[in-house]
């Protein structure tokens, strides 16, 4: 680290420029030294301990109570690792936090992914650059459930701003992370999520009008139309209003859908190398016309409305995964991409996701992510800025050695 104290003065002095006092900036890079040094524990007091400058209430008085903004260090760090990375894909995706209590910012009991089930925990969603050789975090946004944001007292006492008080499902967060890159001039190449992301109807809708492609990971329970399947008009009668057109058939679940291919449609694609080996499995490309109540609203909408609509739900690409020795296909994703896209380019985007598990090792077990003791919403979100500081700084050493001279 000492070897690295000159290189790491400049990154912070660049992507710290936003804050307004010297000491401030001196604090952070103080902060990102702790993180980086070894030791079981990233929290305050143990990193004050470790670093020979380090101390304790100063580095507490920058991450909890110093109103630096942590949105203009973001963008400076997501600027340098957009130009140094060049991703393919932007993935958005959800992090959770064990916690004890009921104090800490956002705490509830919910779903946590890093424990595999419904516990106390904190979420955040994240949305990061990548490509197979490197990934880094563009921007967070913590998670609020209703019992918060159903009691504002609560949120105030734990500094949530004012804004940030109502209740919003995690893809309207996501989607506001995107609108926020779009305003720092950064748009994303093509957005993949798990089917989290990908069951929602408004959130693909969402990326459809900021004009985003996207490659989805779905469930093999979302229901459809096949491609060549056309609503119906049935005659009117003459009495009251005319009756809308409909399809003769009802919807299939996409995993009977791609069943019925057959594996002969399926080809080999190989998109990266693993470990042991390259990464192979048999894929095809079907087209659907996605028909889940939400499709169908959304379709109306989009066609002028329930009376003026012509019927026709609009068609998707959908990517499904049947690998050897399976019965039946076990992995599906939709795309507002056309189905000509070649198909090892929709592998590998929808396969990308892997960075990420890559990404939140390295944040958590190696930088402390999860080792913030603080309770407010300021603290947390300046510790997650200064954890992302810290794997930027990383990541930008090991594409290029000279990669941390600012443009």
């Amino acid at each position: 680290m000492e070897r690295l104290r000159g290189e790491l003065s400049e990154f912070v002095a660049d992507v710290f420029a936003s804050l307004p006092r010297r000491d401030q900036r001196r604090w952070g890079g103080c902060y990102l030294r702790g993180l980086m040094l070894d030791g079981r524990r990233k929290s305050i007091q143990p990193m004050a301990e470790r670093l020979p400058d380090g101390n304790m209430q100063a580095l507490q008085q920058f991450v909890n109570q110093s109103p630096w903004d942590p949105l203009p260090v973001r963008r400076r760090i997501a600027e340098r690792l957009s130009r140094a990375i060049r991703p393919e894909v932007w993935v958005i995706d959800d992090v959770s936090f064990p916690k004890c209590g009921t104090a800490s910012v956002g705490v509830a009991r919910q779903y946590c992914g890093a424990l595999g089930k419904r516990a106390n925990c904190q979420v955040a969603v994240s949305v990061h650059a990548a490509t197979d050789t490197g990934s880094c975090p563009l921007n967070w946004q913590l998670y609020l459930p209703r019992e918060w944001t159903d009691e504002p007292d609560r949120c105030h006492r734990a500094g949530v701003p004012d804004e940030a008080v109502a209740h919003q499902e995690k893809w309207r967060l996501a989607l506001g992370m995107l609108d926020t890159l779009a305003g720092w001039e950064l748009k994303a190449p093509v957005v993949v999520a798990d089917a989290g992301y990908g069951i929602s109807t408004p959130f693909r809708s969402g990326l459809e009008e900021r004009g985003l492609s996207y490659v989805l990971a779905l469930t093999g329970k979302e229901v459809a139309h096949a491609e060549q399947a056309e609503p119906h008009r049935p005659a009117y009668g003459g009495l009251g209003p005319p009756t809308l057109p409909r399809y003769r058939t009802p919807p299939r679940a996409v995993s009977a859908l791609a069943a019925e291919t057959g594996a002969g449609q399926f080809t080999e694609v190989t998109w990266r190398q693993g470990s042991k080996g390259p990464m192979t499995s048999r894929f095809t490309v079907l087209t659907i016309r996605p028909a889940g109540k939400r499709s169908l609203v959304a379709a109306q909408s989009a066609g002028g409305g329930r009376n003026r609509w012509d019927g026709v739900l609009p068609a998707r690409t959908l990517l499904v995964e049947w690998p050897h020795g399976q019965d039946t296909p076990t992995g599906y994703w939709i795309s507002n991409l056309p189905a000509t896209t070649p198909v090892a380019d929709l592998v590998r985007w929808a396969k990308m996701r892997w960075r990420i598990e890559h990404d939140y090792r390295e944040l958590k077990h190696g930088l402390g992510l999860d080792h913030f003791e603080g309770r407010t919403w300021r603290g947390w979100h300046h510790h997650v800025t200064l954890v992302t500081a810290a794997q930027a700084f990383l990541t930008l050493r090991r594409l290029d050695p000279k990669a941390h001279t600012p443009a």
